[in-house]
């Protein structure tokens, strides 16, 4: 266990139980809506605006936004805690690109889908490795937080808390689909912003900011420096691996095909909106350690470890209700999109029987094994969450100009969006690997935009916008 826990097991067990029913009862008074196919993946297509921003806000705050928010605030400074909140810009500029990809798409299922129509098999082999590898980087990340911050608060072992969030997260998205999932986010996501603030408020008011910035002048000071370099890069590789996250990603890809017709783009604003003071408020926090004198034996803690030192077992409890709404809501997002994903996308060719009936039985399976797979990953602990979710960083980054540009360059060279995807995305791991975690979405992204529109501008290739709808294959790159 980490340091000793704040909350008593007792009390951690009891709000472990609480929530875990409420989100599966909840989940499946939500699911009973799921009719047919539609409905159990895309929550019918008739999402609207109120639950459309709930499920933006509430899958984006994950527990990563409320552990690494504050990580990146006691490692870089100021600029580091607002390079977290940077990810909001990926969900202002997806909303436009929601909105054209329900008027391109519009019995479209997943983002793999859109790749192999725009640009063939051979882009749409690499960029379902890619698609696949992050989502479960991210699942595997997600739940690793969850068994860390429970055992941390509340003295609930690391394997009890993890094989819990998992388990409630499979229950209700297995029984209910996307209605239960874009159900239970609305709640979750008014749990979440109360608490944030909550924490917040009371962090002023039981420390000055006068305190908090003497002691990081005289014992931290190069967290004050507006030229830190480290910080700085941190910045432009944060704002490109959201970028990549929300661009490729079939859970916000899902969402847009969700959502009726004219909400995508506006639910997607409001989200952003919504969303962009949860890091700053987070990673506030974290600035408070060195004045506080918290000892942080793992630095993605340092967020729990203040609130609960603030403000004692009050703090403890919303820290622990806050994060489990967070898990929650982006556990269940990833479980019901990946699971689309590779029904649609990878096992659909090989059935025989594509009946809508089938594909769900074959939908609720997958969600099964994408959970055992995410336990059995989680089972050892393996480094911080900056260092497992950042390795992606590099992948998804390479993703986004074939993702753009293929929305609205009619041009794009097929072959060349293929290869901006491979290129970009080995070359960012070779920049993770000798240079460090924060520059490698910063390459993956440089390399992909450059091979990209270098193959287009010397070869360009025409593309009929109306073969997404048809659903007829682009030709072979």
């Amino acid at each position: 266990m980490i340091g000793d826990a704040v909350l008593p097991a007792s009390w951690g067990f009891g709000l472990l139980i609480l929530f875990s029913i409420a989100w599966i009862a909840l989940g499946l008074y939500w699911g009973r809506k799921a009719k047919g196919l539609d409905g159990y993946t895309l929550a019918g297509r008739n999402v609207g605006l109120a639950l459309g921003s709930a499920t933006a806000v509430a899958t984006w705050v994950t527990s990563n936004t409320t552990m690494l928010a504050p990580l990146f605030a006691l490692q870089l400074g100021i600029w580091g805690m607002l390079a977290y909140s940077t990810a909001s810009i990926g969900l202002f500029l997806f909303a436009p690109m929601a909105e054209r990809i329900r008027k391109l798409m519009p019995r479209g299922f997943t983002a793999g889908e859109f790749i192999r129509l725009r640009y063939g098999r051979g882009a749409y082999l690499v960029f379902v490795v890619i698609s696949l590898f992050y989502a479960l980087t991210w699942m595997v990340s997600l739940a690793m937080a969850g068994g860390t911050v429970l055992e941390a608060l509340s003295g609930i072992p690391y394997l009890v808390g993890m094989s819990t969030v998992l388990l409630v997260c499979v229950i209700y998205t297995l029984f209910g689909g996307m209605f239960a999932v874009i159900g239970t986010d609305f709640i979750q996501s008014c749990i979440i912003l109360v608490g944030v603030v909550i924490l917040g408020v009371a962090s002023l008011d039981a420390l000055e900011w006068s305190t908090i910035y003497q002691t990081i002048e005289v014992e931290r000071p190069a967290l004050l420096e507006v030229m830190f370099p480290a910080a700085l890069m941190a910045i432009f590789n944060n704002l490109l691996f959201g970028l990549g996250e929300i661009f490729h990603s079939n859970v916000w890809w899902s969402r847009a095909f969700a959502m009726r017709e004219g909400v995508g783009r506006k639910a997607y604003v409001l989200g952003g909106i919504l969303w962009l003071p949860i890091p700053v408020a987070a990673g506030f926090v974290a600035l408070a350690a060195p004045a506080l004198g918290v000892n942080v034996p793992r630095p993605d803690m340092v967020g729990p470890l203040v609130a609960a030192t603030l403000l004692g077992k009050v703090g403890a409890v919303v820290i622990f209700v806050v994060v489990f709404a967070s898990l929650a809501s982006s556990v269940d997002s990833l479980l019901a999109a990946t699971s689309d994903l590779i029904t649609h996308d990878v096992i659909r060719p090989f059935l025989s029987d594509r009946s809508p009936e089938r594909l769900r039985k074959v939908g609720s399976r997958v969600i099964i094994g994408l959970g055992v797979f995410t336990w059995l990953v989680c089972l050892p602990r393996i480094g911080t969450l900056a260092t497992v979710l950042f390795f992606a960083g590099a992948l998804v980054g390479s993703t986004i100009w074939p993702i753009a540009a293929g929305l609205y360059w009619r041009q794009v060279n097929p072959a060349g969006a293929m290869w901006a995807m491979i290129l970009g995305s080995v070359t960012g791991l070779i920049g993770y690997v000798t240079i460090a975690w924060y520059v490698a979405a910063l390459i993956g992204t440089t390399v992909s935009m450059v091979v990209l529109v270098a193959t287009t501008v010397m070869r360009p290739r025409a593309f009929a916008w109306s073969r997404l709808a048809e659903g007829e294959e682009a030709a072979p790159a």
